[in-house]
Order: structure tokens, then sequence, then C-alpha cells
């Protein structure tokens, strides 16, 4: 059974800076493309980015391009999103995902086959 755990959620100032990880245990890590999502409170969940298999190729929507970055290191089964310049608007429950398809359309949420519990992300203002 394959398992995501969410970790380095928490409450921060605007400008200030986290770094989520997410470990993946129960299944071949190093084969899934992986992508973060985030869920506002009373909005939908949607993509941050995604990066693929071998860590080659990193997606993310405009709104966090040069603030964050998607990483992962697959000797240690974990993918971590480095958050910077945090904004209030970037309060929200992240998640992490893992798409074990050959093709990786990294912004569609019915892409992914397994989801972690979330961590929660608060950024004063």
């Amino acid at each position: 059974q394959v398992q995501l755990v969410e970790s380095g959620g928490g409450l921060v100032q605007a400008g200030g800076s986290l770094r989520l990880s997410c470990t993946v245990s129960g299944g071949t890590f190093s084969r899934y493309n992986m992508a973060w999502f985030r869920q506002a409170p009373g909005k939908e969940r949607t993509v941050v980015g995604g990066i693929t298999s071998s860590g080659g190729r990193t997606y993310y929507v405009d709104s966090v391009k040069g603030r964050f970055t998607i990483s992962r290191d697959n000797a240690k089964n974990t993918v971590n999103l480095q958050m910077n310049s945090l904004e209030p608007e970037d309060t929200a429950v992240y998640y992490c995902a893992a798409d074990r398809s050959y093709i990786f359309t990294w912004s569609r949420e019915d892409s992914y086959d397994y989801w972690g519990q979330g961590t929660q992300v608060t950024v004063s203002s």
C-alpha cells in the first residue's frame, strides 16, 4: 500500500519561507511523477507544481513561479516544496500526490493515483 506523508507546514509571516516534504512508502518512488496541490479555505484544490520521476523537469503555476521550487531525492523517497516570499494568499492545506503513468499531465488532478493527508500552511500579514 502506497502512503504519502507530508510534513513541514506551519505558521509564517508574509515574506517568510517554509519547506514542505513528502515521504512516500510502499511503492517505487523513482517511477512516480509527483506534484503539490493546495486547497485554500472555501476553495477548490488546485495544482501548485509538478516534477517528473527523474527530477529532470519541473512545472509551476504562474502564481508561484520564481517563489516556489520543487525537488526530489529518489534515494530518500522524498519530494520537497521550498516556498519563499510567502504571501497571505498562499495560505492553504498543501497536498502531495503521486502519478504512476508514463505520460505526465501534471496539472490535472485526476492524473494522480495517490495522495497525502495534507499539511497546513498559514501565512500571516
